[in-house]
This record gives structure tokens, C-alpha cells and sequence, in this order.
């Protein structure tokens, strides 16, 4: 009777103890606002090679901030000065 009470006493141990993935924290709300994204995406995005969920996640999220740098550089950086009037 000691013998399965060990074995699952070690067994949760070994999940409980396992080390957590953490992810990296956030730099910009638009590192935000892609890891939400992924977060969405993720389970509905079509998979036909088979990959898993976080290589899935990864390339969401990468495309994702592709498109927000992409974005950024090609906005107009000239500001419009009003001329006040007389």
C-alpha cells in the first residue's frame, strides 16, 4: 500500500516542481497587443505541417510584429505646421 503512495507523492512532485516557462516581459504595447493576437489565433490558425501550438504561436506573433514595424516606417514623420492667422 506504500508503494502507489510514493509513486504519486514523486510523480506530483515532479509536475509541481517542474519549471515554468515564462515568457519575457513586455517592451512595447505593441508587443502587447501581438502576444494578445497570438494568444487569439493561435487554435484557429490552419496547421497543415503540423506544427505545435507554440511554433503556431511564434510565427502568429512574428508576423504580427513584422507588420506593426512595417507600419511605423512607412508613416509620414512630417508634421503640418498651421500658419496663425494675422
Amino acid at each position: 500500500m506504500r508503494v502507489p503512495a510514493m509513486v504519486s507523492a514523486v510523480l506530483l512532485a515532479m509536475i509541481v516542481g517542474a519549471p515554468a516557462r515564462a515568457e519575457p516581459p513586455i517592451r512595447s504595447p505593441e508587443d502587447a497587443a501581438c502576444r494578445n493576437e497570438a494568444r487569439a489565433k493561435v487554435f484557429s490558425a490552419p496547421n497543415p505541417q503540423g506544427l505545435e501550438l507554440e511554433e503556431i504561436g511564434r510565427q502568429i506573433y512574428f508576423a504580427c510584429m513584422a507588420r506593426t514595424n512595417q507600419a511605423a516606417t512607412q508613416a509620414p514623420k512630417r508634421k503640418h505646421r498651421r500658419h496663425r492667422r494675422r
